[in-house]
């Protein structure tokens, strides 16, 4: 599970003053917000949101998110980081510089993915920045600065949004669910007044998977009422999770169908109905109607079908799941998810065989759950190969050929064709 990606980013952090500097002009400008002289004039607030931002960005250094390493070391004069390591981080492996003021995170594409201040000039300069911005949009009583205020502040949620990544890919997600909502607050401030439903569903969903309901569901609904349900309709997933581990099982299944209704090909909405139905009821049957009922809308969309291959395939029901995949491709021979529904199954099939005939110490049920390994095993080769074919994802074919290839393994010995198609799929897995 991911998080909404941000629009954009920051691109870069053009001309940004030495710490010195950058330390020199915040003293100035917080003395005169002090000043009773100055303190009543908008400008003074400007200067002020505009040195905080300064002194923030200035621990960053000169690197910005997507540089490459030669690209930052002609902006930062060939700066020497005092120390190099390889760190995994979300299951991605980064090359880390340490600097005094802040870690870089590169790639492995050599591309800077991190900035990690370690050594802020001020702490919270992004939240006191917002509070000047709005004194100064206050102060500016002929709003001739609305342009300067709306610019920064579409700046400071922009910084938000970065950090909450970073604290995220850091494992901090309390942290990032914090960010992601000051970056949400930042955008709807007067007078940008924006909707940021993706730093809301962000918040959410970074709250959820540390386990505060009570705060996932309250940016959650957020997301729901302004129409954001996530990637795939995740949000009304998400809701009906929350209701459930409340204890109200009909408050989830009323987000399921509603979520379904809109996305009926999210698996997270279709396990959760599946579990909600077999759970509550002992019969899916509500789910083969609401099927039914997206059918008789859309009777040419194929992607129905393959839901319903989906269902029957959770539920066991082998012969019913080849129908509704064989069903889909019929409609649309070009649909290459019902062709991966019907190889998924199979294969899946044949891993459970596999699992059952280690386990098993009679000979004879032994070599029967061979035999039905291998015949699922062989079932999955030619719906996966006509997938393979018609898709034009890059990363999802080369999930396909990962199953063809470990598919052909087992019998490239016995016939020559799949010692052929073993080395076809292993080439585009080494090749990704």
């Amino acid at each position: 599970m991911v998080l909404a990606l941000a629009a954009a980013f920051t691109a870069a952090n053009a001309q940004v003053k030495s710490i010195s500097a950058a330390t020199s002009a915040l003293q100035k400008a917080e003395a005169d917000a002090q000043n009773p002289k100055k303190a009543d004039k908008f400008a003074t607030w400007l200067k002020y949101g505009k040195t905080l931002i300064d002194a923030y960005d200035a621990p960053a250094g000169s690197g910005w998110l997507g540089a490459s390493k030669s690209e930052v070391q002609i902006v930062s004069n060939n700066e020497k980081p005092m120390s190099l390591e390889q760190v995994s981080l979300a299951g991605q492996t980064f090359e880390k510089e340490v600097y005094p003021t802040r870690n870089y995170y590169y790639n492995m594409a050599g591309q800077l993915s991190l900035i990690e201040v370690t050594k802020p000039i001020v702490e919270d300069a992004l939240d006191k920045a917002l509070d000047a911005y709005k004194k100064a949009y206050e102060l500016d009583v002929k709003k001739s600065k609305v342009k300067d205020v709306t610019g920064a502040l579409v700046s400071i949620s922009g910084k938000y949004n970065e950090d909450a990544y970073t604290a995220y890919t850091l494992g901090d997600l309390k942290k990032a669910s914090e960010l992601f909502e000051k970056a949400a607050v930042a955008r709807g401030t007067e007078p940008l007044s924006q909707v940021d439903s993706n730093s809301i569903y962000n918040a959410g969903f970074t709250a959820w998977l540390v386990g505060d309901m009570d705060r996932a569901e309250k940016f959650f609904l957020e997301s729901y009422k302004v129409g954001y349900y996530g990637d795939g309709g995740e949000t009304f997933a998400k809701l009906a999770d929350i209701a459930q581990k409340k204890g109200d099982g009909e408050k989830s299944k009323d987000y399921l169908e509603e979520g379904f209704q809109k996305f009926p090909q999210s698996q997270s909405i279709l396990v959760g109905l599946i579990n909600y139905y077999t759970t509550n009821s002992g019969s899916p049957d509500r789910l083969f109607q609401l099927l039914d009922e997206a059918k008789k809308n859309e009777p040419n969309n194929a992607s129905l079908y393959y839901v319903e291959g989906n269902v029957y395939t959770q539920l066991g029901r082998t012969e019913e799941a080849v129908a509704a995949y064989d069903q889909c491709s019929q409609i649309d021979p070009n649909y290459a998810f019902g062709y991966i529904g019907k190889g998924q199954m199979f294969y899946n099939m044949a891993a459970k065989y596999s699992q059952e005939a280690q386990d098993e110490m009679d000979d004879a049920k032994y070599m029967a759950l061979v035999e039905k390994f291998e015949n699922s095993l062989k079932a999955c080769i030619e719906p996966f190969e006509k997938a393979f074919e018609l898709l034009q994802d890059e990363q999802t074919k080369v999930a396909v050929a990962e199953y063809l290839k470990n598919a052909c393994f087992r019998f490239r010995t016995s016939d020559p064709a799949y010692q052929a198609k073993y080395d076809k799929y292993a080439a585009v897995v080494a090749g990704q």
